[in-house]
């Protein structure tokens, strides 16, 4: 089985990308967030890699870190949830997040995730309650107490998780915004286009 992966990454799409290693490219699926983290040519990436064999295909699913792997084999042993869900799921949230989701039995965090619904989110909780506090979270991450962020904070960040941003790079700009529209006095900060525009705006500069 290949456990890692060392080359050049090339041909990123919006859930994978092909690894060249010594001349052989190697397409490998992954989350949002493990393709903005890799390095792009002429630097070398180091991709962790989960291989997936079945009857009709054989899978490589690649990770920028053992947390986000790890998680992503916990994932796949609920009934209903399948590499290509919990792809989905990493990309919209960190190994801290989905830890921090599950702890809080937050299950509206889990259903903003496209592709989970209340029951499955109900399934997920259930089962992986006992289990998620023996996993890493990555490095240098203290696991939060609190519930995943709601409303049009939940829902912005998910959108920026989308386009390749860190949860922890844009929840301090979406927090602000949010902040800032609400001082302002126009009602805004309910109009998920708008913090959605201004946040894009202030992770440009």
């Amino acid at each position: 089985m290949i456990a890692q992966l060392t080359g050049l990454v090339g041909q990123i799409e919006a859930d994978r990308c092909v690894v060249d290693v010594h001349g052989v490219g190697y397409l490998v699926h992954a989350s949002t967030r493990t393709l903005s983290a890799l390095a792009r040519p002429p630097e070398i990436s180091r991709v962790l890699v989960e291989t997936v064999v079945r009857e009709d295909a054989f899978l490589l699913y690649g990770f920028a870190d053992a947390a986000e792997r790890d998680w992503f084999r916990l994932l796949t042993t609920v009934q209903g949830v399948g590499a290509k869900l919990a792809l989905a799921i990493l990309s919209a949230l960190s190994p801290a997040d989905v830890a921090a989701t599950i702890a809080a039995a937050d299950k509206a965090g889990l259903t903003r995730v496209s592709g989970v619904g209340a029951r499955l989110a109900e399934r997920i909780l259930s089962e992986l309650r006992d289990k998620a506090g023996k996993l890493p979270v990555g490095a240098g991450i203290v696991l939060p107490v609190a519930p995943a962020s709601a409303g049009v904070e939940g829902d912005v960040l998910l959108a920026l998780a989308g386009l390749g941003f860190r949860r922890a790079e844009a929840q301090p700009v979406v927090a602000r915004i949010l902040a800032r529209l609400k001082e302002a006095g126009a009602g805004q900060e309910g109009d998920l286009d708008v913090v959605i525009r201004e946040s894009l705006r202030d992770l440009a500069r």
